[in-house]
């Protein structure tokens, strides 16, 4: 097998626009010549990369593969063109990214000061929100990225037009418990916990965890307090007021005392998501940061990340 490696760019633009015609446009080619390129990539790897339908383009499971490999050689380009770039002539201006405490503390931050010693005349912003605020200041303009959590076990819901979502990261749930809320040599049985789930803020990848779970479990209990930061969560389950579900990562990071967590099967992970817009008008600052957040996130291992 021989493929050439010029003609994923098509294939990558169909994947991201949802359809030939629409990936034509952002290529400023016609969409016979996307239509001419899909078919000599079939060709080459004697596979079906796409499935039209009245709805638009879909890809088939070789086609997911090979759109894949086609974003981690776009990866690479980027990060290799970054690197390469001389101190006068690097990157230079600021790049805003949206998205929450754990993902920043944890896997941006400290990439920070490579990034000032590589790009030293580049800002880099980090922007605090919750989910439906982050998508709004996208939409806007006001950021260039958003980095998103969702419980991977949900129904991916359909993108705004020209919005794309990029994979980052997929994490276990834990839950967590009061030290010694369970006995050591006692298998754990969620339904029969003897303690209340914490509550956690709707618009949180959690909250439809927990749900999933609880409904899973046949718990019908009320939930009590009602957290928005892991951290609450974390002081709340050391002052034993009950047991909370928490991706991986958030305890990655300094825990208080009297915690204990439990790595359970079946219970599911987090995935971290970046959102951005692709198109011919999209500012470059829109690239830089995509680039960045993905090489970051790279840097990051889970045992069961996909």
């Amino acid at each position: 097998m021989s493929i050439d490696p010029r003609r994923l760019r098509f294939l990558l633009a169909v994947a991201r626009a949802g359809g030939v015609l629409a990936a034509a446009d952002e290529l400023a080619v016609t969409p016979s010549a996307v239509s001419q390129q899909l078919a000599k990539l079939e060709a080459e790897t004697r596979r079906s990369l796409v499935r039209r339908t009245p709805t638009g383009t879909v890809l088939t499971d070789a086609g997911r593969l090979l759109v894949e490999a086609a974003e981690d050689i776009e990866r690479l380009l980027q990060e290799t063109e970054t690197r390469l770039m001389p101190d006068d002539t690097g990157p230079a201006g600021t790049i805003r990214i949206g998205g929450f405490y754990s993902f920043f503390a944890v896997v941006l931050l400290p990439a920070f000061p490579e990034w000032r010693e590589r790009m030293p005349r580049l800002q880099v912003e980090l922007v605090e929100e919750d989910q439906d605020e982050l998508l709004r200041r996208l939409r806007a303009g006001d950021i260039d990225v958003a980095v998103l959590e969702l419980d991977a076990e949900e129904t991916p819901r359909a993108l705004p037009s020209r919005m794309t979502e990029i994979p980052l990261l997929d994490e276990p749930w834990q839950v967590v418990l009061p030290a010694g809320a369970v006995a050591a040599a006692d298998p754990v049985n969620l339904s029969r916990l003897g303690l209340p789930w914490l509550g956690v803020h709707p618009s949180a990848a959690g909250a439809q965890a927990l749900r999933r779970v609880r409904r899973a479990t046949g718990n019908d209990e009320p939930t009590v307090h009602a957290y928005v930061e892991t951290q609450t969560a974390l002081a709340l389950v050391a002052a034993g007021e009950g047991a909370a579900l928490i991706p991986s990562l958030a305890l990655r990071g300094p825990t208080p005392p009297g915690i204990e967590t439990l790595d359970l099967p079946g219970i599911g992970h987090r995935r971290i998501v970046l959102r951005r817009y692709e198109g011919r008008r999209v500012p470059e600052s829109v690239d830089l940061a995509a680039s960045l957040v993905r090489e970051a996130a790279a840097a990051i291992s889970f045992e069961s990340r996909s």
